[in-house]
């Protein structure tokens, strides 16, 4: 992963290729929170962070363990890997 800063004054983020994700309401609204968290906790702040910036850690994050990725639903997926809740998404 090349995560390097572009040096022709290039906004980072438009570095990335664009994509769509469908997310549910109340995912929505707690990764707006807590990106109001994070940036408010901040010391230095050079880089902008917003739900993308945490998006993109989750990406990370679901595929440091993939490997733990069992079952044939989104609801086996997620007690596989100890997530609890969640909604009635089906995509």
């Amino acid at each position: 992963m090349d995560d390097t800063p572009p040096t022709d004054g290039t906004p980072r983020y438009q570095t990335f290729p664009r994509t769509e994700a469908r997310l549910r309401p109340d995912q929505l609204a707690s990764l707006a929170d807590l990106r109001r968290q994070v940036s408010a906790n901040r010391v230095n702040r050079s880089e902008r962070i917003t739900d993308n910036t945490l998006l993109r850690l989750a990406v990370d994050l679901l595929l440091q363990n993939a490997h733990r990725i069992t079952g044939d639903t989104e609801e086996q997926m997620r007690r596989a890997l100890g997530l609890s809740g969640g909604g009635e998404a089906t995509d």
